[in-house]
């Protein structure tokens, strides 16, 4: 599996410039997998369904499933929380993992950058952003794409992973 992560500030559209790279992988013939990084206390379940119940209730994981998809939630309570590695182990096979978030983490990344968040960029102190997706010119050698030129962002990713 080829990993390829995306890196920027909240509000700096990393999700909707996946929702469209997403179609373009696709297109492509690759099998996607994305693993997203929250920073916060999030929930995927609602209250009142069994599965929220037995969740609250105390059960370590709980697995949902139907004939459409299937979801599995693991309560950490109180275990440090997992690394990218160990995510990307329980991933079932695929051409190419997205990576939204992990801004630490060694792969290569893509830093997305919008100038009217005010907030620093991240290249400078992380080696491995290979390149950057702006709404303004940055003053660096890393290659920069305009943040709605998906298809010249979709292929340099694939040339940079050699899954061309």
């Amino acid at each position: 599996m080829k990993v390829f992560g995306f890196a920027g500030y909240s509000g700096s559209g990393k999700t909707t410039l996946l929702e469209q790279l997403i179609p373009f992988f696709r297109a492509q013939g690759l099998q996607l997998a994305l693993i997203k990084h929250a920073h916060h206390d999030f929930d995927i379940d609602q209250p009142g369904k069994d599965s929220y119940r037995h969740r609250k209730a105390g059960a370590g994981e709980v697995l949902i499933t139907s004939d459409r998809r299937w979801a599995l939630m693991h309560e950490l309570r109180g275990e440090p929380e997992p690394d990218l590695a160990s995510h990307l182990a329980r991933l079932s096979p695929c051409d190419l993992v997205l990576v939204e978030g992990f801004k630490h983490a060694a792969l290569p990344k893509l830093e997305i950058h919008r100038a009217a968040n005010a907030k620093p960029l991240l290249f400078a102190q992380d080696p491995h952003i290979v390149a950057i997706a702006s709404d303004t010119r940055i003053a660096t050698t890393l290659p920069q794409f305009d943040l709605n030129a998906v298809e010249s962002i979709g292929q340099f990713i694939l040339s940079h992973l050699g899954l061309q």
